[in-house]
């Protein structure tokens, strides 16, 4: 059931005694919360959130336990805020919370990758503090800790139970699962992971991150979770800047692999919007989740074509120049040049690929195998057919193509 923004108030005004509201304002939230922003006669603000079900009711007392995790050593060494706990109430199975405003506000994806370097390297910097953050803050609250290959098995889970639904388009599957079994992938170091980070859960004020929200899925597991909604974005320049800026901060570095793990949990998101939007019977979602899925689908698909066109056009060039060249010109310089790989046929948001990413971020403390063939250009995980390998046997995981990835927009997120 939602409630309205006076609903809220007075639920506010239950939570923390002697709160008398004044004004009340919008505040972005996922699909399982109402949420609006309070004033009261002195000026001050305030955060409601009150969860639609249950289970989201859950995830706020989580998320209440993690934040009285966050003891004031720990709270001192990050380079933002997180929020403070004002007043609880509950109703049935359900407990509203009530939180002092953050200063900053919440800007759209577009927004922040349009905005100065100085934001893209505040919000690598976040990463990299979230990142870094003691294992001991997760297991001592007993909550989800995953090793590498958990994690992959999870995703495989997942994937299995998104398959049941038939509503995922064939390639989607193949791409995914071939991905999922690339083992060489998912070699990293597990770390404390936000779980649910996106342009929601970020407070921005004159180019600075002042505050991190959405605690509800803290864990200990894969670091490209909290990339993926950056990958998404589409933008090269801001996911380079962002990236940068984190190898640089973060006390160990990132392994060569995460932003090709991060565009693959972009992409799979979509599946698991599906899968969420069935469960709770939502037939709107489901039918977005399905849009989306069949446009993603059809643009690898249309990446494939012309891929392959790329690389027949390549051979007939060679062909031509073979035929043109003397006799003994086949074994020269010119000639090896001209028998390289074929150049992507998109260039849109050029990502470094993997042993770029590893010279950047140097040594580094996972043990990694390079592909040689590994391109970087993504918005998600797009498993290109390597060359001979026909579209329907594709398993190569390492060439990353370009594919628009329609977003999910945050308030549907869950």
């Amino acid at each position: 059931m939602r409630r309205t923004p006076l609903e809220l108030a007075a639920i506010a005004t239950a939570a923390v005694p002697g709160l008398a509201p004044t004004a009340t304002a919008p505040s972005p939230d996922d699909a399982d919360f109402d949420s609006v922003l309070l004033m009261d006669g002195e000026g001050k603000r305030w955060r409601v959130r009150c969860p639609r079900h249950p289970e989201a009711s859950t995830r706020l007392e989580t998320e209440f336990m993690i934040l009285r995790a966050f003891a004031p050593a720990i709270r001192a060494e990050l380079p933002f805020h997180v929020p403070t706990v004002a007043g609880t109430v509950r109703q049935g199975d359900l407990t509203t919370f009530v939180y002092a405003h953050l200063q900053g506000s919440t800007l759209s994806i577009e927004e922040l990758s349009e905005g100065s370097p100085d934001l893209a390297r505040e919000i690598g910097s976040a990463l990299a503090a979230i990142h870094d953050l003691p294992l001991a803050l997760v297991t001592n609250a007993d909550l989800p800790s995953y090793s590498a290959n958990e994690f992959r098995q999870r995703k495989l889970n997942e994937l299995d139970q998104a398959a049941t639904t038939g509503k995922i388009p064939a390639v989607l599957l193949r791409r995914w699962e071939h991905a999922l079994e690339d083992v060489a992938l998912w070699r990293f170091n597990t770390s404390v992971v936000h779980g649910d980070l996106h342009e929601d859960n970020l407070m921005v004020q004159h180019d600075a991150v002042t505050a991190v929200t959405g605690w509800t899925d803290l864990r200990i597991g894969d670091p490209a979770d909290d990339f993926a909604w950056l990958v998404a974005s589409n933008e090269a320049s801001f996911i380079d800047a962002v990236l940068a800026r984190y190898t640089q901060v973060r006390r160990e570095n990132p392994d060569p692999h995460l932003l090709r793990r991060a565009a693959l949990l972009a992409e799979f998101a979509l599946a698991q919007y599906l899968v969420k939007a069935m469960a709770v019977g939502h037939q709107d979602m489901t039918a977005e989740a399905e849009s989306m899925l069949r446009s993603l689908a059809d643009d690898i698909e249309e990446q494939a074509r012309k891929d392959e066109a790329a690389r027949a056009e390549e051979g007939t060039t060679d062909e031509r120049v073979d035929a043109a060249a003397p006799a003994d010109a086949g074994t020269g310089a010119g000639a090896a040049q001209l028998q390289g790989p074929a150049l992507p046929a998109v260039s849109v948001a050029a990502i470094p690929d993997a042993e770029a990413e590893a010279a950047s971020s140097g040594a580094g403390d996972v043990e990694s195998e390079q592909d040689p063939d590994a391109t970087g250009t993504i918005p998600v995980v797009a498993a290109g057919p390597a060359t001979g390998t026909s579209e329907k046997e594709d398993t190569s995981t390492t060439a990353i193509n370009v594919v628009k990835l329609a977003p999910v927009h945050a308030a549907d997120r869950a």
